[in-house]
């Protein structure tokens, strides 16, 4: 099973011509409204590419609630870990310009209400894969990943948005994910390389480093390896990174070795990318079958 532990949105998406500048009104045709959050956003991916999951985070009471959970719930992920808080539920303003390009402001709302007991022990044992983020209290991810870690589950963790996390924590994960501007902003606080190679060498773990159009590299045990991004007409690339994350833990977690699901996580990224929109641009198991097959 992967369980993820994170955060849930409602997202507001406006296409427009250019991201608007500091003090600049920008005005688009059009609004989209769908659920987000980077943690929902990655066990969506996880469930269409054929994990079962689990999903633990919070909303509030207000109408937006069910709106934001509306995906997970047709695809079967468990919500029974959801709490529900005198907060306002997550809300985020996506802006994304004609090169799919974006922009974004968070209220985080509920999300900072998020608390580790919510994910059980039981729930963790080996063989569980265990996916967070940054999006919660990071002092309720790190205590959910030692947990994690102390009763056997497999750790991946998203470094996303970049934040600090207590140094224990970062060392007790098993797959630490960052894109490049994460891992630069990890790397500064290291005093380590910004490659895969630098941040593993520093924290012990293997590391899987998103490099866009250039594709992915993972530094692990048994050394460096690197997968290309399938070549795609962007659209909008919003959620891409969430969607890599979310069907790589679905394929470490049946059992796939790390480069043939770095291979898969980089095809479902990039058909994330074809796509307007947010949470409903993850991928399906087949449709990733289907272009990982050419």
């Amino acid at each position: 099973m992967v369980v993820v532990f994170g955060s849930v949105n409602l997202d507001l998406i406006f296409p427009l011509a250019a991201l608007p500048a500091p003090g600049e009104t920008v005005l688009g045709p059009d609004t989209r409204i769908e659920p987000g959050g980077k943690g929902a956003n990655q066990a969506l991916a996880a469930a269409r590419d054929g994990a079962r999951v689990a999903f633990a985070g919070a909303t509030g009471r207000d109408p937006l609630a069910q709106a934001a959970l509306t995906l997970l719930r047709e695809a079967g992920v468990d919500l029974s870990r959801v709490m529900t808080v005198d907060r306002a539920t997550g809300c985020a303003a996506i802006f994304v310009d004609r090169a799919g390009r974006n922009a974004i402001g968070v209220g985080s709302g509920a999300n900072l209400a998020a608390r580790a007991d919510q994910v059980e022990d039981a729930l963790l044992a080996p063989g569980a894969t265990l996916v967070a983020q940054m999006e919660v209290p990071a002092a309720e991810t790190a205590a959910l990943i030692r947990r994690a870690r102390a009763r056997g589950a497999r750790v991946v963790l998203n470094l996303a948005p970049a934040a600090a996390l207590e140094a224990d924590a970062l060392r007790a994960v098993d797959v630490l994910v960052l894109n490049a501007g994460e891992a630069a902003w990890l790397a500064g606080t290291l005093a380590c390389a910004p490659d895969a190679a630098g941040l593993r060498a520093a924290l012990g773990v293997t590391v899987v480093r998103t490099l866009g159009e250039q594709g992915a590299e993972a530094a692990h045990p048994g050394g460096l390896v690197r997968v290309p991004a399938r070549p795609v007409n962007a659209v909008d690339t919003t959620g891409a990174g969430d969607c890599f994350t979310g069907v790589l833990a679905a394929a470490l977690d049946r059992g796939v070795p790390l480069e043939p699901a770095l291979a898969r996580a980089s095809v479902a990224a990039a058909l994330c990318c074809t796509r307007a929109g947010s949470q409903g641009t993850m991928p399906w198991a087949a449709e990733t079958d289907a272009v990982a097959g050419r």
